[in-house]
């Protein structure tokens, strides 16, 4: 007996204790798939909206060593080896890059710090975005949105893009 209700102790506390995230329009989570310019897969991104914002899940393998911008871009389109296609940074604010120069873009965040190995798992939230399709900063606007990963790093002031240098990774935001 009371084994049981030790039991059912324990099965309470878990279920009581898993984290609960908001479901808010359609979308509660979504995933880009990373490829660099030669096409080779690289990694992908989980995001899950939460009550605070949406937190990325990045996972990267055989990325170039050093320090990396990491941005959301305002266009769902990743053509190497450029990927110009994905256009300038998510920005439905219209606010001036740069972190260190106010509030910045939705689609700025901190750089990336790739160790030797060029693998990475990394989690990051970002307030300033949202899966919610019914709200102005949401990730699923028409003509979609992506992943960019830069060459650089981002210096957190210079405006439009950071002085990141050139894109090197991209994928497509997708449910």
């Amino acid at each position: 007996m009371k084994l049981l209700n030790r039991a059912s102790v324990l099965a309470t506390f878990a279920l009581f204790s898993v984290p609960a995230f908001v479901t808010v329009g359609a979308a509660e989570t979504a995933k880009a798939m990373l490829k660099d310019a030669k096409g080779q897969d690289v990694g992908s991104v989980s995001f899950v909206q939460t009550p605070a914002g949406v937190l990325l899940r990045l996972s990267l393998i055989d990325v170039p060593t050093g320090e990396h911008a990491f941005h959301i871009h305002a266009v769902g389109k990743c053509e190497p080896p450029g990927f110009d296609s994905a256009g300038g940074h998510f920005n439905p604010a219209n606010a001036r890059h740069g972190m260190m120069s106010g509030p910045g873009h939705a689609g700025d965040m901190p750089n990336l710090h790739v160790p030797a190995s060029g693998a990475l798992d990394l989690e990051v939230l970002n307030a300033s975005i949202t899966l919610d399709k019914d709200k102005p900063n949401s990730v699923f606007h028409a003509g979609g949105t992506a992943i960019v990963i830069h060459a650089g790093k981002d210096d957190y002031t210079s405006d439009p893009a950071g002085n990141a240098g050139g894109r090197i990774i991209c994928g497509v935001i997708s449910e």
